[in-house]
């Protein structure tokens, strides 16, 4: 039994400290955005993988960079209407 709190306290604070890791009540809007970012933000901080993506679109990193940080808003649109 105490092994089964120690997971969930594990757990919980795993949640805390990291937003991505989601919880029971994640919206599938949430985790899409969560995953988006998390990979526009590996894309900046791996410059060859940066570099790759310029030569594939044609742009120049900066530009690449830059729609990678404007992407990262809204990375999947708007956030659909909530309904009670």
């Amino acid at each position: 039994m105490a092994d089964k709190l120690r997971t969930q306290q594990q757990l919980e604070s795993l949640q805390n400290k990291y937003i991505g890791t989601g919880h029971a009540d994640t919206t599938k809007h949430e985790w899409t955005s969560n995953i988006a970012r998390d990979s526009y933000a590996s894309y900046q901080g791996h410059p060859p993988l940066l570099h790759y993506m310029s030569i594939g679109m044609g742009q120049p990193m900066e530009k690449v960079r830059m729609h990678c940080m404007e992407r990262m808003v809204q990375p999947v649109g708007p956030a659909p209407a909530v309904e009670d």
